[in-house]
């Protein structure tokens, strides 16, 4: 050949080669750009939202419609060439890129029709929460969708998706009415409760298994001004406590988020984020036990639009930024979790680490947990061990440090964890990815047989298919 081939990982993590001309083929299939290592572009292509992680892809090919997402699947599949799907690409493992193969890059696809009189709306899976919300906003309509406005849609809701609005409206995934999904045949289905209704039934939660979304039907609701903001607290036993109990009793109205982090002269504090969706007046009543326990650090707790809400958290994660996480799921806070906690609080590896306790109750906690594939239908904490850093040469400490602390939390949580909070499923193993899924998994397999038997959607919380 006068052109030699294209180096690749292929979808058993060999190395192969695909003959040029069918990347050139597939290159004037696309509607949009189709990028190669070297090319304009590729590096910032090949970016994600976690500075950490550094995967170079053979191709990454800008979806533009879903006939390039068919184009996408068909190529991979005939060729064996390992497959990633980038919505927002927002995930801590960088599971939306890969080494070596070929990225179905969905961000540039970003149509959204909002219908205020039906409450609902469509959304294209490229996406960004923060960008969904604007449009929803303009109705003074919302869903539930995450606490950054930098969160893609699109994996958000396919592995659950909490919110602000939990407690009142449920998860992203209970608000999903419809999908459009490119198989790993390339055919293209819609699926609901009423059409397709075992795959629409998986997408609720372990989503980027089965196919690539590329479209989302949600249901909205009324979302005006909201009573919203931090609370901060120096960091004790006592703080930890009322923010156990004062979440615990919270109204389905009011949703919470604790972090431990770095106060005033780097002493360690807790801030306690809210978010009451509903009349101001009893909000302020409600509120009331967390804002007088004592004299606070800040308070930043006032009537709010929700777009303001939604961007609170923006600036402790900003992209481009090295994240690592480690997670559980916790009930409650008992005298031994919080004494652990404290222990490690005395030695956040950098400035920018954390703690994090994000609340799901209420609306989300009452589904069955076999209505949708996310099950963990409980109330709890989604509990985060999050350092982070500007400097790459802190992470080895950093890493060790998340790892120590988990591993000191892990007698008093439970065997489950958030699929969007899981780090590199290569590292957790299949018992983390069954505890993501729960009692959900064997039924998933069943799906995963049926949908994607060759396993082709593998770089993601895998479920490993069985025939």
């Amino acid at each position: 050949m006068d052109v030699i081939d294209l180096p690749v990982v292929t979808t058993s993590g060999y190395p192969g080669a695909i003959p040029r001309k069918a990347v050139e083929d597939l290159r004037q299939k696309l509607g949009g750009r189709l990028l190669c290592a070297g090319e304009d572009g590729y590096e910032s292509a090949r970016r994600v939202w976690n500075g950490m992680v550094d995967k170079r892809p053979a191709l990454i090919a800008g979806c533009a419609n879903v006939q390039d997402a068919v184009a996408c699947i068909n190529f991979a599949r005939d060729y064996e060439v390992l497959l990633s799907v980038r919505g927002g690409g927002h995930n801590y493992a960088g599971k939306a890129v890969c080494d070596g193969g070929l990225v179905a890059d969905l961000s540039g696809m970003k149509r959204i029709l909002v219908d205020p009189l039906r409450r609902t709306a469509r959304a294209q899976a490229g996406l960004r929460l923060g960008e969904f919300d604007r449009e929803t906003q303009r109705f003074a309509l919302a869903t539930t969708l995450g606490v950054n406005t930098d969160t893609g849609i699109a994996g958000l809701t396919l592995g659950g998706g909490y919110g602000w609005l939990c407690g009142k409206h449920g998860l992203a995934c209970d608000n999903l009415i419809a999908a459009e999904v490119v198989t790993a045949t390339g055919e293209i289905l819609h699926c609901s409760a009423e059409e397709n209704g075992d795959l629409f039934w998986g997408l609720g939660g372990a989503g980027a298994n089965f196919g690539i979304v590329t479209e989302f039907d949600y249901c909205l609701h009324p979302v005006g001004p909201v009573l919203g903001g931090m609370i901060l607290y120096p960091l004790t036993e006592e703080i930890l406590r009322l923010f156990d109990e004062f979440s615990a009793s919270a109204p389905d109205e009011l949703t919470t988020v604790g972090v431990v982090v770095t106060g005033p002269q780097g002493k360690p504090a807790f801030a306690t984020f809210v978010c009451y969706c509903g009349d101001v007046a009893e909000g302020e009543r409600t509120l009331r036990p967390l804002r007088r326990f004592a004299n606070s650090l800040a308070d930043s707790i006032t009537v709010r639009s929700y777009l303001d809400m939604q961007s609170l958290l923006d600036p402790a994660w900003p992209p481009g930024r090295h994240y690592y996480n480690k997670a559980h799921n916790v009930r409650r806070l008992n005298k031994d979790s919080i004494d652990t906690m404290l222990q490690y609080a005395a030695k956040l590896p950098t400035p920018y680490t954390n703690i994090a306790l994000q609340q799901l109750h209420g609306v989300a906690a009452r589904i069955r947990p076999d209505q949708t594939a996310f099950p963990h239908r409980y109330d709890h904490f989604d509990l985060l061990v999050h350092p982070a850093t500007d400097d790459p040469a802190d992470a080895p400490n950093m890493i060790r440090w998340a790892r120590e602390c988990w591993e000191a939390l892990h007698p008093f949580v439970e065997p489950a964890v958030y699929v969007n909070a899981l780090e590199d499923g290569v590292e957790e193993g299949e018992r983390r990815v069954r505890e993501a899924y729960g009692a959900n998994y064997d039924r998933l397999v069943l799906l995963k047989n049926k949908y994607d038997p060759d396993n082709l959607f593998r770089t993601n919380s895998n479920i490993k298919p069985t025939i």
